[in-house]
């Protein structure tokens, strides 16, 4: 499960054309807080 969960978070991130590591790191920091987000549901 979590290399499906891994593999989909990468997928994302490449899918959605960051163009900078600046960007990619941005995305990076917003997945992981929707991911705590939803752990402290």
């Amino acid at each position: 499960m979590k290399k499906l969960l891994l593999l989909s978070m990468v997928s994302v991130l490449v899918l959605s054309g960051c163009n900078t590591f600046r960007g990619m790191g941005e995305d990076i920091k917003q997945g992981g807080a929707a991911i705590e987000k939803a752990a402290n549901k």
